[in-house]
């Protein structure tokens, strides 16, 4: 198999599209010849077959990884130069900005303008923001006595191991790499096996930035194989992963063989609390980006909305005839599409199933529950509403990772609370009001990470990002990022005389 192919995609985009293994700078096949293939979810054509990692190209990809981490190239370069290094890539996604976003809108799904507005903006920031961090990781002098000087130093953990999801495939990247790099330390990164392409190109740009050889190594594969090698892999100090809650336990056993870092992002469940108070239509407007953007496949969905019962009715009723007027179903290339398919048959299916189950549970279906396109290609699911949910039912406790909607009522500040924490998860969540007493008394009292006030999903490249309970460990982006990939070695000096 060829490691490059030229693509035009459907909006007549034209490029190399890599499709080997990224090892030491390096496309190759995979040693076992073995490859999986990439299908476009708007009308289930084949974009490429790529290179499909086994455990020996594990083998190899960390071995390089290891080798470049105990190299003069990358071990003695100045801080400031590897933040040039981030800046650097940051300006060749900059460059490249239209072909990023289209391998992510052909792989994924998602319409090319949020591709290209919102994931490669936020991968240009990212790498930028982690560039004029890498300088300053600085330690501590510690006061203790004139005879002893006492300081810390921030040193890399090594050969980090890094699994992203297929949601946010470019941007997830760069969300792991950033900081891994910033601090110094050596990558294997493997790609959603949904979602591979936007991966691969960016490993060319790694290359043409200037990265040394082995400091970045991007492998496809399947989870159970190439991404269960790395989490088990003996020569990873640090294992970063993106995903569902069942498979980020699975990674939290496997790295336990060496006792490796973890940095988890899992699954979410996020509530949507709606007070009587609140402006309707931004909360409305909110509502909606909160769980039908990116076609509801996102781990902060705010998938609950609980409304105080005294206008319950009313914003059900508003909430679904915005969606019905901002809702163009479609081709992910048609300017006018703001919502495209699901990025597979598998999580389509997986989704309907969600909608017969809370209609057998007695939920009332307000709106979709279907397939837009019937006869037609394409892994499409309408937007879905249902109302009168109760916390018994499968679709109001489990995460269906789609746009898919449950509402109901609460009667009290201290219901919504208790309904709002009545979940395994702890991701994210929004509260609405115009009290801003309330507000901030709301969001303290929320068992989440992250807690908008008056918004939804509006994250940003410096402030952290992660969950409580089973929704994950530790955090991503921002300055706490950087406390994932170092660690604190204290120095003694002794500055007196044993007498």
């Amino acid at each position: 198999m060829a490691e490059s192919i030229q693509l035009t995609a459907p909006n007549n985009v034209t490029y190399t599209q890599p499709t080997g293994l990224f090892i030491n700078n390096e496309f190759v096949p995979a040693q076992s010849g073995e490859t999986l293939t990439t299908v476009n979810p708007f009308d289930e054509s084949i974009i490429a077959a790529v290179a499909s990692a086994g455990t020996d190209d594990v083998d190899l990809a960390v071995a390089a990884a290891r080798e470049a981490f105990q190299a003069p190239e990358w071990r003695s370069m100045g801080a400031s130069e590897r933040g040039l290094l981030l800046c650097r890539l940051a300006d060749l996604c900059e460059r490249d900005q239209e072909i990023l976003a289209t391998i992510d809108a052909w792989d994924n799904g998602k319409p090319y303008d949020s591709a290209l507005n919102e994931d490669v903006a936020e991968v240009i920031s990212v790498f930028r923001y982690y560039g004029g961090w890498a300088d300053k990781i600085q330690g501590r002098t510690i006061e203790t006595s004139d005879a002893k000087l006492a300081y810390t130093r921030h040193e890399p953990v090594g050969v980090c191991g890094q699994i992203i999801p297929w949601n946010y495939p470019a941007m997830m990247a760069a969300w792991k790499l950033g900081p891994a790099l910033a601090c110094g330390n050596t990558v294997v990164l493997k790609a959603a096996e949904q979602t591979p392409l936007s991966i691969l190109y960016l490993a060319t740009l790694v290359k043409e930035a200037g990265f040394p050889k082995g400091v970045v190594n991007v492998l496809n594969g399947s989870g159970t194989v190439a991404g269960a090698a790395i989490a088990g892999h003996l020569g990873v100090d640090k294992i970063a992963f993106t995903g569902s809650t069942p498979t980020g336990k699975a990674i939290m056993k496997a790295a336990a063989n060496n006792l490796k870092a973890i940095t988890l992002e899992t699954g979410g469940k996020s509530p949507l609390l709606v007070f009587e108070d609140a402006n309707l239509d931004q909360a409305v407007k909110w509502s909606h980006v909160g769980i039908m953007s990116n076609m509801g496949q996102i781990c902060t969905a705010t998938s609950r909305i609980y409304v105080q019962d005294s206008i319950y009715d009313t914003f059900v009723e508003k909430f679904k005839q915005y969606t019905i007027e901002n809702s163009k179903v479609g081709s992910q290339f048609d300017p006018a599409v703001n919502h495209g398919p699901q990025v597979s048959k598998t999580q389509r299916d997986r989704i309907l199933q969600y909608v017969e189950s809370a209609k057998s549970e007695g939920a009332e279906l307000v709106l979709g529950g279907g397939v837009p396109q019937a006869g037609d290609k394409g892994y499409f699911i309408e937007p879905t509403i249902f109302k009168d949910t109760n916390r018994e039912m499968k679709a109001v406790r489990e995460e269906v990772f789609g746009p898919f909607v449950v509402i109901q009522a609460f009667n009290s500040q201290e219901d919504a609370i208790k309904k709002a924490n009545d979940t395994e998860f702890g991701l994210g969540a929004a509260v609405f009001t115009e009290n801003i007493t309330r507000g901030h008394k709301v969001a303290a009292a929320i068992e989440a990470g992250m807690v908008w006030i008056n918004s939804s999903q509006d994250s940003h490249f410096a402030i952290p990002f992660g969950g409580y309970k089973q929704s994950g460990i530790g955090r991503e982006l921002g300055e706490y990022a950087l406390s994932a990939y170092t660690q604190v070695k204290a120095v003694h000096v002794n500055l007196g005389s044993w007498l």
